[in-house]
């Protein structure tokens, strides 16, 4: 069964927005994992990819052989029911961020629209697939995730800056938000600039107890990209603002605007890279307006909507399990805490899976025979029908996507 279970090592990737050096989990991670090079401290280290995605493909640390490549050789590794739904490969895509400040102001296209631009311009839309995803924290996680409640969001554009962005006596509902998004998204950045210097000076009384942080937050994404980005106004006035701690996650549907802030997170989505985005990026980075306000979807439409809770999971015989489950079938994702000494059970699971270990290390027992050591940074292919046993004699996290 030692074909079933194989060690991979990972690509990583260096965003400008990703944290620095050794401040970098997704860094730390991508350096334990045996076989990487060390890690610079003037270096940013901002996403470790985990799965058979062609732009920052894993590898079996044994031979250097791309997973892609070895489950074309192996099909049976995937499982037949998700042969049958999504092809010969991993139909999900695993990732460790970290960043130290706010990524692009973006939407994933849906499938429709994904084929579409992918026809039009498979240069810059690689893939025809759409790109749910969810976020889990593992360090305190800041973000910007949907839309926030038509009544606040209402409450706000009354402010004497804002004002001017809703006709008179006129309801504010969802397809009056998507022209609001498409104004402040289309705003010159004198304009921007002096919107955001005006709402600046307003008392914090002003926005209310619940959008009190509205000002400060305000000046402190200007402070990461600039006054001027249009992506400021968007994400701090019409976004729900999260802080998110440890286990904590979001889910993000396709067409959902989103913009990740702070933190260390797993990020997992279905096998895709389209990107649309609009704010806290370089002018020249910024797709066409009209169709990023045109996709947009109102879901989740408050912070309850957005946030995606974890449950016990039975795939866990011992209880140490929980499960985030989107409302998608691409992937689920598993988190197994152990303390000092203690061991579970994973239950065969029918398609494949990818393991990493965020914390600690274990013992990963295959079929009750094989023994594989997986220290923390470690990440680990599982094929289809393979019952795991893990033991931890010191404590360990892991988290595992998988299909079935």
């Amino acid at each position: 069964m030692t074909d079933s279970v194989v060690q991979l090592k990972c690509g990583v990737k260096h965003d400008p927005w990703g944290k620095q050096g050794k401040e970098s989990l997704a860094g730390q991670l991508w350096a334990k994992t045996a076989g990487t090079t060390g890690m610079s401290d003037n270096e940013t280290y901002s996403e470790m990819w985990m799965g058979t995605y062609p732009t920052v493909p894993s590898r079996l640390l044994r031979t250097g052989e791309t997973l892609e490549n070895y489950l074309k050789r192996k099909p049976e590794l995937i499982g037949q029911s998700v042969k049958e739904k999504f092809a010969d490969n991993i139909p999900f895509l695993p990732k460790i961020l970290s960043f130290a400040k706010a990524l692009p102001l973006q939407v994933h296209p849906d499938k429709r629209v994904a084929e579409s631009l992918n026809l039009k311009d498979p240069e810059q839309f690689g893939d025809a697939n759409h790109k749910p995803e969810i976020a889990v924290a593992l360090s305190e996680f800041e973000l910007f995730a949907g839309f926030k409640p038509l009544s606040d969001i209402g409450a706000l554009m009354k402010l004497k800056p804002l004002e001017q962005f809703v006709p008179a006596n006129t309801e504010l509902d969802d397809e009056l938000l998507r022209q609001i998004c498409k104004k402040f998204l289309q705003l010159p950045p004198e304009s921007v600039k002096d919107i955001v210097t005006q709402l600046s000076k307003l008392p914090k009384s002003e926005f209310g107890a619940k959008h009190e942080y509205v000002p400060a937050l305000l000046e402190r994404v200007s402070q990461q990209y600039s006054e001027s980005d249009n992506g400021a106004l968007v994400a701090v006035l019409l976004m729900n603002y999260m802080v998110l701690q440890p286990g904590e996650a979001v889910c993000v549907p396709a067409d959902s605007i989103h913009a990740y802030l702070k933190g260390d997170i797993l990020e997992c989505m279905a096998r895709s890279d389209n990107v649309l985005a609009t704010g806290f990026c370089p002018q020249a980075d910024r797709n066409n307006v009209d169709l990023f306000a045109k996709i947009l979807s109102f879901k989740p439409h408050s912070m309850e909507q957005a946030q995606l809770d974890r449950k016990k999971s039975e795939r866990g015989e011992r209880q140490k399990t929980y499960e985030y489950a989107p409302p998608f079938s691409e992937f689920n994702v598993l988190a197994t805490i152990l303390g000092a000494g203690e061991e579970e059970r994973h239950r065969a699971i029918g398609g494949p899976s990818i393991i990493i270990v965020t914390k600690g290390s274990a013992e990963l027992v295959v079929e009750k025979e094989t023994k594989l050591e997986a220290h923390e940074g470690s990440v680990w292919f599982v094929g289809a029908g393979v019952p795991l046993d893990i033991l931890s004699k010191e404590g360990a996290e892991l988290y595992r996507a998988y299909a079935e």
